[in-house]
């Protein structure tokens, strides 16, 4: 049977939301071309019909999560400069909701490692995202004394990715909490992280 190229492509679709929900869990070392083929409900064989390689999928599939979150964070904010479009950004990624949820969990935390033993391709890929992530931070910014709006847009993605990336490895101690608050608390200046507390001898309940 002859399908259209409709099909196809709601097809490949199918094969980037099943990657990007098992890189997130398992990183890309943990999902496998079989792995994902099987969790998009479709047979291994049809993988190259999509995929030169798993390093293709991989870089497509980034690129693609990284392009419609940078939409995400930015929606709504576009009139928004200085401080006040800082505040928001950071608030609307910094928080347990992000951390907690699945669905809208970053997927940055669960691949750094990965992505440190990519090939140049993947690595190409990620600071040509992570540039335009800046770059779109950076018109909202300005440049202070000692510190220009490139500079801050690079260090609040640093931050940002970082505190979350250490707020999930730890998501079952009271620490995991005081790490979002202080990374909000430093590119806000302001402060709005809570005073530390002796951590008790065994993991917090979660909610």
């Amino acid at each position: 049977m002859r399908y259209g190229p409709e099909h196809k492509q709601s097809t490949h679709t199918r094969i980037l939301s099943a990657a990007e929900s098992l890189f997130r869990k398992h990183g890309f070392e943990g999902a496998s071309v079989e792995r994902v083929m099987r969790a998009a409900g479709l047979t291994v064989g049809g993988f190259y019909a999509h995929f030169a390689s798993k390093e293709a999928l991989v870089v497509e599939s980034l690129r693609a999560f990284l392009q419609q979150s940078r939409a995400r964070w930015g929606a709504g904010l576009e009139e928004l400069r200085g401080q006040e479009w800082l505040g928001h950004f950071v608030r609307r990624y910094l928080n347990q909701q992000r951390r907690d949820d699945p669905t809208m969990a970053c997927i940055m935390p669960s691949v750094w490692s990965d992505l440190t033993r990519s090939s140049p391709e993947v690595q190409a890929m990620l600071a040509e995202e992570l540039d335009a992530l800046a770059r779109d931070a950076q018109a909202h910014l300005e440049d202070e004394p000692d510190l220009t709006a490139r500079q801050k847009a690079l260090a609040t993605i640093v931050v940002c990715f970082g505190a979350m990336t250490l707020a999930r490895a730890t998501v079952s101690q009271p620490l995991s909490d005081e790490l979002l608050a202080a990374a909000r608390a430093l590119l806000l200046n302001r402060g709005d992280a809570p005073p530390a507390s002796p951590a008790p001898s065994g993991p917090k309940r979660r909610a």
